[in-house]
């Protein structure tokens, strides 16, 4: 197995920079779809395409196999303009692979390739789970609406995202909660205009808007206990229509992060009821609504046991770190979690030595390109562990 994945680096260092050429926002991933397709169609792996998204799942179907096992890669870029001096520089203006899901594509294609050359040996199946819209829509929904997960049903689900915090050669393991759940809110205050001479013939929202948004500070700092991690971010506002009228509308927006559902249900009940009380007692209406983004990604702790004891065997102690605390970021993993025991795990990316320095996200990210190999490697150990 490690003779066939170090004979495949530089096949994996192409793929990757091939996809970072092209990359693609969410559920418009035509060209990467493409581009997957060719590589399993030399690969000569078995692949289901989906009308209604430009998801793919290839997949080993074994005659002894007892389980099932899925990995997923996320497919999708970013609107970001790279500013990276590369010959694999993203060749299309204001598109960039900046969170690494190229590297995540590459990965599961080599995961494919030195799976299928033994698939004689293996005793279990596994689907390969190339995965649109995870930076937008959470195109973990359309794969498990169209059954991926199912015929045959998968035991175990992994997953992984490339961490440039970590050195490459290095792994990161989480029990239980790993990442925040995300709703989008929008607050509509509404009031009355009047001519700014005769602010007492109008209900100025704006005035309403300042102290619904000074009595929402108070959700974190007086209503979350302290042990409970809660971050409430309000990014836009927009009201008025001239300097001298007196504003009768005004929009807020923003969004709320939690790391379990109880708090989210409350935390929602809570704005709710700040919004509405505030804007009624200055003679306003206060309007809520939330959009349900992902939901708390949490890993399964005998999942992570098994995974951890089998890389310290076969990668050493050394060579894994522990996260102590969840992220508020988000990840749409975690919908497969609902649906099948499982675990999201990190791979250092970074390399001082090479400058590969840089955050998630960002104009100049980049990866260190050994850690494509060490991704197919976590992959293979999970799949074999698992499959006991």
């Amino acid at each position: 197995m490690l003779e066939k994945i170090n004979e495949i680096n530089d096949w994996l260092i192409s793929v990757r920079r091939d996809l970072h050429q092209t990359p693609e926002i969410g559920l418009l991933e035509f060209k990467t779809k493409e581009k997957i397709i060719k590589y399993l169609d030399e690969i000569g792996i078995k692949y289901k395409t989906f009308k209604n998204h430009t998801g793919i799942m290839a997949y080993i179907i074994s005659d002894n196999a007892k389980k099932t096992i899925a990995i997923r890669a996320d497919i999708d870029a970013l609107p970001i303009n790279e500013e990276n001096e590369k010959p694999y520089k993203s060749k299309i203006s204001g598109f960039m692979h900046a969170c690494g899901h190229d590297a995540h594509t590459a990965i599961l294609l080599g995961t494919c390739k030195v799976l299928n050359d033994l698939k004689e040996y293996l005793n279990v199946n596994v689907k390969f789970l190339f995965q649109p819209a995870e930076e937008t829509f959470g195109g973990a929904k359309l794969l498990i609406k169209d059954l991926c997960l199912e015929n045959p049903k998968v035991d175990y689900i992994l997953g992984l995202h490339v961490n440039p915090n970590i050195d490459t050669g290095y792994i990161e393991l989480k029990y239980d909660t790993m990442n925040a759940s995300s709703d989008s809110i929008t607050i509509n205050i509404k009031g009355k205009k009047s001519h700014g001479a005769y602010p007492h013939q109008g209900i100025d929202a704006i005035l309403t808007s300042a102290h619904v948004i000074t009595s929402l500070q108070s959700l974190v700092s007086r209503n979350i206990s302290p042990t409970d991690s809660v971050v409430l971010s309000l990014g836009m506002i927009n009201g008025g229509i001239k300097e001298n009228i007196t504003c009768d509308n005004v929009v807020i927006k923003g969004t709320l992060r939690t790391l379990n559902e109880s708090t989210r249900k409350f935390s929602k009940r809570k704005i709710t009821h700040i919004v509405k009380n505030i804007s009624n007692s200055f003679g306003c209406e206060g309007e809520v609504y939330f959009e349900e983004g992902y939901d708390v990604l949490v890993n399964d702790n005998d999942v992570v046991d098994i995974i951890k004891e089998n890389l310290e065997k076969n990668i050493g102690k050394e060579k894994i770190i522990t996260k102590k605390e969840p992220s508020l970021g988000v990840e749409d993993f975690s919908f497969f979690l609902k649906h099948s025991k499982g675990a999201f795990y990190h791979i250092g990316c970074k390399n001082e030595a090479k400058n590969i320095i840089y955050p998630l996200h960002s104009e100049k990210f980049d990866i260190d390109e050994d850690c494509l190999k060490f991704g197919v490697l976590v992959h293979i150990l999970n799949i074999l562990c698992l499959s006991k």
